[in-house]
């Protein structure tokens, strides 16, 4: 016993006198880069950005549901990025939405309250459509963020729109995921909630560890972390990391993985029951396509992000802005490069911004968070602190709804109109117009409509339905979380003007559970 003792005694001793075991590798806890390196990596992320946007515009969402197979060319030449500027200059959406909040945190600086992103974005002269839209009309009608954006107000509440304009979030936030997603938390719940905001959180991230990271593959899983595991994007995402892995050499068969287990669409209105999709998570899916069966070649990167078709020209802006911040600018190839200088002083649309702009100005915001974030700058080195990525709060669109049928309806609202359906929710769809109107564009008029939506005979709202493009309501109404059973919608018209009807498309209904199959 006492020679027992004694040996437990002597191992305790000599333990405490050793110094501790260290793993043979662990992370840097900063991470030191000239300003030159720092300003090619933001260059190499803007750039990137609208070279992939540039190169899958002709493709935008004439690919659903289906992928765009080699044989078919996509152009590419000198001089197309110009040309594309100036002649088609709405493609670039993603990106004058992004600098619509650069040049907030320009004028207003870098802590801006969301008030002023919201408000930059709600008056601005362009057209918009899902998320974007349905936030502006809220916040146009006196709902704020993140009210405008949650899923109960804005039925595209889980739609692409934050992920296709959070770039700006990480090329802030240079090595610093956590910041990156913090910076987009308040702008991307103006517009997205769910699935929608994380899709926007998680490009961020990306962007982000991009400057400090050489490694596609490290760069996607670490990102990830940023999301939480029990959210349906996560889970999308992590799928397709983990077919990656089963199928390396084979995008394709990735691809087909993605749709047969993500495709089917329960948020978006215009994508139910329709090969569309524009579901942030599938559209994020098809980014992490690019960048991992890319394995860093941009080539490779482009081609298979827009290939994957769905919303084929910011997905590869995304994947492209991303790659375009790993390599810097200079490694980029010089193929992608044709013709961009003679396009760096263009004033984006709807912008008094150019690519040489935001790179001054995105290289001024970097190194102001970086010093706000335990960063140092001393003379040409700029010291980032790096962080660890950190899982946001959990929150998810459309619980326990699933939409079940679509009820074609096809008529102008003259003075009021009812429907029954029996579920827990229902979106009604279309649009207020002018009667001459062969579309259902009209940026000229404003007038308004108003209208009534009676459930049950008990009122629920009075809303606006603007004829105006940039001020519509993108559905006309919708209600979540009913009670089971059957329902009544009435809706009726308080000002029936000769100029102007509301015509009403379709009525898409939820319940509790799933349609039965009937195989």
């Amino acid at each position: 016993m006492k020679i027992l003792l004694f040996l437990v005694l002597t191992l305790t001793l000599l333990s405490a006198a050793m110094p501790p075991v260290r793993p043979h590798w662990a992370a840097p806890k900063t991470v030191t880069l000239s300003k030159a390196v720092l300003q090619d990596k933001i260059k190499g992320g803007w750039a990137g950005q609208l070279i992939g946007c540039t190169f899958g515009g002709p493709t935008e969402f004439r690919f659903t549901g289906t992928m765009i197979n080699e044989y078919q060319p996509i152009p590419w030449y000198d001089g197309y990025i110009k040309h594309t500027m100036l002649n088609t200059p709405g493609l670039y959406d993603d990106i004058y939405m992004d600098l619509t909040f650069v040049d907030v945190f320009e004028r207003k600086g870098i802590n801006a309250p969301v008030s002023e992103h919201a408000n930059a974005y709600a008056n601005a002269g362009y057209m918009l459509w899902h998320a974007n839209q349905a936030g502006r009309y809220n916040l146009l009608n006196g709902m704020k963020a993140p009210e405008s954006g949650h899923w109960l107000n804005n039925p595209h509440a889980d739609d692409i729109d934050f992920q296709i304009e959070a770039d700006f979030s990480g090329l802030m936030a240079p090595g610093m995921p956590n910041t990156a997603v913090q910076i987009g938390d308040p702008i991307g719940h103006i517009m997205n909630y769910g699935d929608g905001w994380y899709g926007g959180a998680y490009v961020g991230a990306m962007y982000s560890l991009a400057f400090v990271s050489t490694d596609v593959n490290y760069v996607v899983k670490e990102a990830l972390k940023t999301i939480p595991a029990q959210s349906t994007f996560y889970q999308c995402i992590a799928d397709v990391i983990k077919w990656h892995e089963q199928f390396p050499n084979d995008w394709k068969r990735n691809w087909f993985e993605i749709q047969r287990k993500w495709s089917d669409e329960a948020g978006c209105p215009d994508g139910v029951f329709h090969a569309f999709d524009i579901d942030a998570k599938i559209n994020s899916a098809y980014i992490v396509l690019g960048l991992l069966y890319g394995r860093g070649d941009f080539t490779k990167t482009m081609e298979i992000s827009t290939r994957s078709g769905q919303d084929s020209d910011c997905n590869p802006a995304s994947a492209g802005g991303i790659l375009g911040t790993m390599l810097g600018y200079k490694k980029i190839p010089s193929y992608w490069k044709l013709g961009l200088k003679e396009a760096e002083d263009i004033d984006f649309k709807y912008t008094t911004m150019s690519l040489n702009d935001v790179y001054a100005m995105g290289m001024k915001h970097a190194l102001q968070v970086v010093l706000l974030n335990g960063g140092k700058v001393a003379g040409d080195q700029v010291t980032i602190a790096l962080q660890t990525p950190k899982a946001v709060r959990l929150e998810q669109a459309f619980a326990g709804h699933y939409p079940v049928l679509t009820k074609n309806i096809q008529k102008d609202l003259e003075n009021e109109y009812s429907v029954d359906f029996e579920g827990i929710g229902f979106v009604l769809r279309g649009d207020a117009k002018a009667k001459s109107q062969a579309t259902s564009t009209s940026p000229e008029s404003d007038f308004a409509f108003r209208a009534d939506l009676y459930i049950d005979e008990k009122k629920i709202e009075t809303v606006k339905l603007p004829v105006n493009f940039t001020h519509r309501r993108h559905e006309l109404f919708w209600k979540y979380q009913l009670p089971k059973g059957k329902h009544t919608i009435r809706i009726k018209l308080l000002n029936p003007d000769n100029e102007h009807v509301v015509h009403m498309t379709d009525l898409l209904i939820y319940n509790n559970q799933p349609a039965k199959l009937t195989l």
